[in-house]
């Protein structure tokens, strides 16, 4: 019987894998349930029989990306710029193009759009907390550090350097080099 479980709960991942993988790749509008099935070596049944449907097998993926989104981002040191965006560029290398995926496709689904804000808001949460020390106690000046912080900490901004030419560590030296007026303590 454990066996039996262990086997259904390996393939239950491979699927989520394959669809993770495929919603990287492909327009929502050509993500089926045929090629996760193929991509996950099982049919279409077995994608049914765990997940009902495509937006049950997306919304099951999201989850699944978000519990490790949030697992590798919660390690970012706080008050650290550098562990910060190594951290950040880091989780971008992984997930840049999951994440680039949803905020194009968010106009194309209500579900989709759901997991786009869900993810503006892991965003927003995190850079509030990594960033705190260097935060403004509160009022206007707060919300506006804490807007440059999320926007230069978005993955437009990495897309942008990424595409640029610059590799991991040298994006990783500019996002610093972006940061650095925003994370300079005064004496």
């Amino acid at each position: 019987m454990r066996e039996r479980a262990r086997a259904t709960a390996r393939t239950r991942d491979r699927i989520l894998r394959s669809g993770v993988t495929l919603f990287a790749e492909l327009p929502y509008a050509q993500l089926t349930l045929a090629k996760v099935a193929a991509h996950a070596g099982v049919s279409v049944q077995t994608v049914i029989r765990h997940f009902r449907d495509k937006d049950g097998l997306i919304a099951e993926c999201a989850r699944s990306v978000e519990a490790e989104v949030r697992a590798q981002r919660g390690q970012a040191p706080v008050g650290d710029p550098a562990g910060i965006v190594a951290n950040l560029v880091e989780h971008y290398e992984a997930f840049g193009a999951v994440a680039l995926r949803l905020l194009a496709e968010e106009e194309t689904s209500p579900s989709i759009a759901e997991l786009a804000e869900t993810g503006r808001a892991l965003h927003r949460e995190w850079c509030l907390q990594v960033f705190e020390p260097f935060l403004p106690e509160d009022g206007e000046e707060r919300t506006r550090r804490l807007a440059q912080l999320v926007a230069i900490c978005d993955v437009h901004t990495w897309k942008l350097l990424r595409d640029n030419g610059l590799d991991p560590a040298e994006t990783r030296t500019a996002l610093l080099e972006m940061l650095e007026p925003l994370t300079t303590r005064e004496a």
